[in-house]
């Protein structure tokens, strides 16, 4: 019953669709380092459907995280075209919700307050928005801890938190930047289970960054590979594994070879 409650305030309530079409056409963006240009993104095509899980994959420094600051209108591509929808647009940054690797939860605000931020910021009804926190705070395994500081949280009630925070500012695309990148492999196993039941109830289209090859293969619909700097798309790899996934499993050992197949290739 809460999750068809929050399914109504991320949709009904707020005007928008749940998930939107998300498509990137020759993007690419250079900038300036020691006076000399310093080429990052050249020519990147990637596409995420209505709903869809995708991962985005490559070297540490190629260009990754400069992507989603460009669909999140951060800073502006040097040419190419964003299609939201299908209609062009010069960014998408009213439809994003963009978490970081860091929580960057404010420490003088209690677990719930740092969920309501963003509501609170646009002015909206902060006893219904507050309602619907708490059901998910419920629904993430966080309740009682509502009233708890970041620092008295863990690292991975502190990436719970944000997330919670990231699905109340209701956006149709979800734009994730390694997000459980500092977490140790007990904790990140466990969020990996924790967003994939979250998927299911929040069908928002899903823009992954990860640096871990079974990290994407666990949790993706689909995988983007970049290039080393600048980057360009080297390959684009299906994942139709049924969920949950077995890393040992030979369709997933062959998919992972695959995929690391493509990240050494030239």
């Amino acid at each position: 019953m809460g999750i068809t409650i929050v399914k109504s305030y991320l949709k009904k309530e707020s005007g928008l669709n749940v998930s939107a079409h998300l498509k990137l056409v020759q993007i690419s963006k250079r900038f300036t380092r020691d006076g000399a240009p310093l080429p990052v993104l050249d020519g990147v095509d990637l596409e995420v459907q209505p709903g869809e899980f995708v991962a985005l994959i490559g070297p540490s420094g190629c260009g990754k995280t400069t992507l989603l600051h460009i669909i999140a209108g951060l800073i502006p591509p040097d040419s190419g075209e964003i299609y939201l929808n299908d209609a062009l647009v010069p960014h998408a940054r009213s439809h994003v919700a963009y978490m970081q690797q860091k929580d960057l939860l404010l420490p003088w605000r209690t677990a719930l307050k740092n969920t309501l931020l963003g509501p609170e910021i646009a002015g909206e009804d902060l006893k219904r928005v507050e309602a619907h926190a708490r059901q998910l705070f419920e629904e993430f395994g966080l309740a009682g801890f509502e009233r708890a500081y970041p620092a008295q949280l863990s690292a991975g009630m502190r990436q719970r938190v944000a997330l919670i925070r990231t699905l109340l500012s209701r956006r149709e695309i979800l734009l994730l930047d390694e997000p459980f990148g500092a977490l140790d492999a007990l904790t990140r196993a466990e969020l990996h289970q924790w967003l994939l039941k979250a998927r299911e109830k929040f069908p928002q289209t899903t823009l992954f960054v990860t640096h871990d090859v079974e990290e994407a293969l666990k949790l993706a619909d689909r995988v983007y590979v970049l290039s080393e700097r600048p980057a360009r798309v080297k390959a684009m790899i299906t994942v139709s594994l049924k969920r949950p996934r077995d890393p040992t499993h030979p369709d997933f050992v062959a998919l992972k070879a695959e995929l690391l197949h493509a990240l050494r290739s030239p």
